[in-house]
């Protein structure tokens, strides 16, 4: 076989690859977040209740705020 065909073929399996890829991490990540969905205020509220504490409002976003000023540092 000439070399233009092997460029051709490596060209196509590294689309290939690509394309399949991105279909698998995207199927995934919805998995991922179905399973463990994102914490929310009701959540916390719930997390709050189960450890002895009265949750105000004020307190709730508090604590949101805190979790997503930290997840915004982390990246």
């Amino acid at each position: 076989m000439s070399t233009g065909i092997w460029i051709m073929i490596v060209i196509i399996a590294a689309l290939l690859g690509a394309v399949g890829g991105f279909f698998f991490a995207r199927r995934y990540m919805e998995n991922y977040l179905k399973n463990n969905p994102p914490i929310n205020e009701d959540m916390l509220r719930t997390m709050m209740l189960q450890m002895g504490q009265k949750p105000s409002q004020k307190k709730l976003h508090q604590m949101m705020n805190a979790m997503q000023n930290q997840s915004k540092n982390q990246k």
